[in-house]
Parts: structure tokens; sequence; C-alpha cells
């Protein structure tokens, strides 16, 4: 009987122990997720303004739902003048690493001269 107890006891354990990683790992896609739509969300503003982002780089807050985010948007130049590289990396305020980085190129719609 004893016995039979003691491996009932480590089949719940082992089963709570699953569910914790579970719990986490379900913590860790919403994050990856909202910065996903952050960095897309950024990508489809420059797009729809048809704006010529400056070289550079600039930081802002891009926070979606009850998740605060901080954005790194980095534009570089191409070896062709009418495009421009963009970045954008999505992190959690405080910790180190990226959730998410997209990447896309804007072409030079603004109609002035380079």
């Amino acid at each position: 009987m004893l016995i039979a107890l003691a491996i009932i006891a480590i089949a719940l354990a082992a089963s709570l122990r699953a569910v914790g990683v579970l719990t986490v790992a379900s913590g860790d896609l919403d994050r990856r997720m909202y910065a996903g739509w952050s960095a897309d969300n950024e990508l489809a503003r420059l797009r729809l303004m048809k704006a010529w982002p400056p070289l550079g780089t600039r930081q802002f807050d891009c926070s979606q739902g009850n998740v605060e985010l901080r954005c790194t948007e980095r534009v570089s130049a191409t070896p062709n003048p009418i495009f421009r590289r963009v970045e954008v990396f999505v992190a959690l305020p405080g910790r180190s690493g990226f959730l998410t980085q997209l990447v896309t190129v804007v072409a030079n719609e603004t109609g002035r001269s380079l």
C-alpha cells in the first residue's frame, strides 16, 4: 500500500512540474506574439506614411496589451541609395536579448531628390 502511494505521489509531482513548465512557456509565447505585433506595427507605419526614415537608431515604447515592451529601430543605408534597410528589435525593458526582430527595405517615395 505504501509503495502504491509513493508511486502516485511521484506521478503527481511530475504532473505538477509539467503544468508549471507549460504555464511559463505560454506566458513567453504571449510576450513574443505581442513583440511581433509591435515590430510589425512600426514597419507598417513606415510603409503607410511613405516616410524616408533618417539614418541612425532610435528607441521608443511599443507596449502591447498589458506587456511593457521597448522597440529599437535601426535604419541603415544600402548599396542602392534609393533604399534603406530598417530593422526593428523588440525587448522587455530591463532584460537582455530580444523577443523578436523584423527587417525590411524601404524605398524613397517622398519625391525628394537623393
